[in-house]
């Protein structure tokens, strides 16, 4: 399979064969909302935690007597149904979301996701993604290049830009665009790939994606 390379300027200057790899790996979208979930799951931090009665501070005396006041019976200050007493079933950071996967499955899922971007014309490769300046502006010009405006907030179609190694300058570059964000490619993750329409990278960055999830 042969993808076109393109300039800066979105003008095709070659063609570019993609590895026998990527035509051959199926879709199995069981495994992809699999590992997907496994994300999620996984780089969830449990920021929302209730105390029960029994942790909230005071309490200790019982309000009123048990007979001859009038009043309901309470043992309590800090019951659930009292104003700043426990939460019942409330969230607790106890709870242990995450769950494990294989790491073949990650990266097989990672390259059957990759594949199918490559199959739907979803994937540009640019022979060089560094601009002449590190700047957003530059990017964004690049980046226009290709995208198409919406009526959104982000205003174009979403970008995620594969770097075959740690750029710093370029990340900055790209770091303001709201339409786009940067990655390496050692890095490469599933919640990038599906939460962004195309994908820029170089063809040294689909090396690394070999190298690193051909294992």
């Amino acid at each position: 399979m042969k993808v076109p390379i393109y300039n800066q300027e979105g003008k095709i200057i070659g063609e570019y064969e993609i590895p026998e790899v990527f035509e051959k790996i199926g879709i199995n979208q069981a495994l992809i909302h699999q590992v997907m979930r496994w994300q999620i799951l996984n780089s969830y931090y449990p920021f929302a935690h209730t105390k029960t009665r029994g942790e909230v501070r005071g309490g200790g005396r019982k309000p009123w007597p048990q007979k001859h006041t009038g009043r309901a019976r309470h043992g309590s200050i800090r019951s659930p149904i009292w104003k700043g007493g426990g939460v019942t079933f409330g969230p607790r950071k106890e709870k242990i979301r995450e769950i494990k996967i294989n790491k073949k499955m990650r990266r097989k899922a990672i390259l059957m996701v990759l594949a199918e971007k490559i199959r739907k014309n979803f994937i540009r490769v640019l022979e060089n993604l560094k601009p002449s300046e590190y700047k957003t502006k530059n990017m964004h010009k690049i980046l226009t290049n290709f995208l198409q405006p919406r009526k959104t907030k982000k205003k174009f179609e979403s970008a995620l830009v594969i770097i075959p190694e740690n750029d710093k300058d370029l990340i900055k570059s790209i770091r303001n665009l709201p339409y786009a964000d940067a990655i390496e490619a050692r890095n490469l993750n599933i919640l990038s790939l599906l939460n962004h329409k195309y994908i820029f990278l170089e063809p040294k960055s689909l090396e690394v994606i070999i190298k690193t999830f051909l294992k």
